[in-house]
């Protein structure tokens, strides 16, 4: 799916302006969020952003902990802030995204877990304090099947058996993601805010063995 494919079809609209920025640099985030308000607000905002970096707790250093905090949290609450008139404005909807990881708890993991530990804490906070005007709710993938994972699905034998830990037995794709963030974006979801909601083949949650 191209990249101007896939925001058109989450947004629900026939053009979408799109642009390429930075987000750690806040001055960048703050002057796309403005221009991308033609004055009738904002009604939708997702941050995809994620990393994945994975190494035993005693090997992390300081500075990695605070690079991921700034990309996944910092760069969210900075695109929110920005775009927070907007949102209230058009009654708009904000899809963040979390992993698997944070609620099920997977060695090596201490990095992005906190990271993204700190999104859901975030998405339920702002979730509470925007509403009515603004719903907020965060999707939380198990490993699919994209470039940044390319570090764990090279290797067929690596992916083909991290697929079969899922009990519907594949690795997760961009569409099954986007699938819900589109939901979540538009007015079909009206009455849903505050929720992480997993897509992650049942891993979260069913064991098929035992």
């Amino acid at each position: 799916m191209s990249a101007p494919k896939t925001i058109s079809d989450l947004a629900g609209y026939e053009t979408v302006q799109t642009a390429s920025l930075d987000v750690l640099e806040a001055e960048a985030v703050e002057h796309t969020i403005a221009s991308a308000d033609s004055g009738e607000g904002i009604k939708g905002l997702a941050y995809c952003i994620g990393s994945i970096d994975l190494k035993p707790f005693k090997s992390t250093k300081d500075d990695e902990y605070l690079l991921t905090y700034e990309l996944n949290v910092l760069g969210a609450v900075r695109a929110l802030r920005a775009a927070e008139k907007g949102l209230k404005k058009a009654n708009g909807s904000v899809v963040l995204f979390s992993t698997i990881a944070v609620s099920q708890g997977f060695a090596n993991h201490s990095l992005i877990s906190t990271a993204k530990g700190a999104v859901e804490g975030l998405t339920k906070a702002l979730a509470a304090e925007w509403a009515p005007k603004v719903r907020v709710n965060c999707i939380a993938p198990s490993l699919s099947d994209t470039p940044l994972a390319k570090p764990l699905t090279s290797s067929e034998q690596m992916a083909n058996s991290i697929a079969a830990m899922h009990p519907i037995p594949r690795l997760g794709t961009p569409d099954d993601s986007a699938a819900l963030a589109k939901f979540l974006l538009t007015e079909e979801s009206g009455w849903i805010s505050g929720q992480v909601m997993h897509v992650d083949g049942g891993r979260s949650t069913l064991r098929t063995k035992g």
